[in-house]
């Protein structure tokens, strides 16, 4: 699957019978040939047969302290019902809904493979299996896991809003509706040390905004839960809500945004990387159990 237009890519192509070429820039178009704009040999065009290998890279050097603190904002604006610190990593409850409100993050330099027995029996006690969500980086973990997910970023520079777009601190029955999604009341509200919103566009289109702060200072806005009606799609609706919730965000302080995309979620990825949000690190789900030595 092809990184979202407007990415910042490094691919490698066939260039000749035993050839072949490495290329770094932007994404520019797909169809019917990839066009890769670079600083040095302005655009390049790749026949997609051609493609050996593409991945999508940040648009500057983002350093591990960086994916910390954005990690540890982004838990507090997601926290589940319950939550503990175990040596180093921040574990959730959610009543089993959602993974973000389910799983241990490790947010404290300190957290290491160690506390995972912990951590299982943590989780078990509350019925629950032990998920770990690792952002890249933080720790030397090799499984491959699942739910590979993009976090994406921007500057929050005077953004402006949509007043057709209704705000609440609750969601009402019709944002629900048009979530579709049966996440219970109290996991949707939750934050910690922060504010958070719900944008809607009755019966259309539906977002949630959350500000929190990282350690390093940073207020940072999560958008979440941005879901358009299926027969209102492709009509600009979806950012017309993320309009709405940055112009919020900004109102709460907030300096910076973010979005945590599936990478199996092109759509999604089209509406943010159009909007200006570009890759600041990855993060995937593993199951805490496949970690620990086997029992005899």
């Amino acid at each position: 699957m092809l990184p979202a237009i407007g990415s910042r890519v490094s691919l490698r192509y066939r260039s000749g019978p035993a050839e072949h070429t490495d290329v770094i820039g932007v994404l520019e178009a797909t169809v019917p040939a990839l066009r890769i704009r670079t600083k040095s040999d302005g655009l390049v065009h790749v026949d997609p047969a051609d493609v050996v290998g593409v991945r999508e890279i940040p648009y500057r050097p983002v350093r591990t302290s960086e994916i910390r603190a954005l990690e540890h904002a982004a838990a507090l604006a997601w926290p589940g019902v319950e939550r503990q610190w175990l040596g180093g990593w921040l574990v959730r409850a959610g009543h089993g809904s959602t993974s973000r409100a389910n799983s241990a993050v490790p947010l404290d330099v300190s957290a290491d493979l160690r506390t995972l027995p912990g951590i299982v029996e943590w989780y078990r006690a509350r019925g629950l299996p032990a998920w770990l969500a690792l952002p890249e980086r933080l720790l030397p973990v090799r499984a491959a896991g699942v739910k590979p997910t993009r976090v994406l970023v921007t500057d929050l520079d005077d953004p402006v809003g949509d007043g057709a777009v209704t705000l609440s601190g609750v969601p009402d029955a019709d944002w629900r509706a048009v979530y579709d999604r049966d996440v219970p009341l109290d996991v949707l509200c939750a934050v910690v040390d922060g504010d958070v919103v719900f944008a809607s566009l009755p019966g259309i289109a539906v977002g949630r905004g959350a500000v929190t702060t990282a350690p390093d200072g940073t207020r940072w806005l999560g958008l979440a839960a941005v879901r358009v009606a299926p027969q209102f799609r492709r009509q600009g609706h979806g950012r017309r809500i993320c309009a709405a919730l940055r112009a919020w965000g900004a109102g709460h302080g907030a300096q910076r945004a973010y979005v945590q995309v599936l990478s199996d979620n092109p759509a999604g990825a089209a509406l943010y990387t159009s909007t200006g949000f570009r890759l600041h690190h990855t993060h995937r789900y593993v199951e805490a159990g496949q970690l620990l030595p086997p029992t005899i």
